[in-house]
């Protein structure tokens, strides 16, 4: 019997997938279970209608990222912190702080996650983050940290 998986299943078959199955697997676990549907030719419609929304949804998201990504590299984002001889920072600024900075000043919204800053900046001046806006698209803020 052919289904569509409507989720992963290990060893049998991935979300989206048709594939044939037996009979008696299908009705008393994957029907069961919600994790198939029989695969008719309404439904095998109605998956290739899912996957076309899918593909244009991600299209317009890479479209998005890739503008994101324009208008960051245009930003310069001044923070400011205390610091002690020799520019170095008490302390360190925080992607937390450089996407607040973002969202305050600019209005652009980006997740402290996306940042790709694992120790923070502990010295003054110019300083390129990565942002990785989409798996496809990778942005670099200028952050200019001066002393209060």
């Amino acid at each position: 019997m052919k289904v569509i998986f409507l989720k992963d299943v290990k060893g049998k078959g991935k979300k989206g997938e048709v594939k044939n199955v037996s009979d008696g697997y299908a009705h008393n676990f994957l029907f069961k279970q919600n994790l198939a549907i029989e695969a008719t030719p309404a439904n095998m419609k109605t998956l290739e209608a899912k996957k076309n929304k899918e593909s244009k949804e991600a299209a317009e998201e890479l479209a998005q990222s890739k503008q994101l990504k324009e208008k960051v590299e245009a930003l310069t984002v001044e923070l400011q912190a205390k610091a002690g001889e020799g520019g170095r920072l008490f302390g360190s600024v925080t992607s937390k702080q450089i996407a607040d900075e973002l969202a305050k000043k600019h209005g652009i919204k980006i997740d402290k996650r996306k940042f790709d800053l694992p120790d923070g900046i502990r010295a003054l001046g110019y300083t390129n983050v990565p942002v990785k806006l989409h798996p496809e698209v990778s942005a670099t803020v200028k952050v200019h940290v001066k002393e209060q």
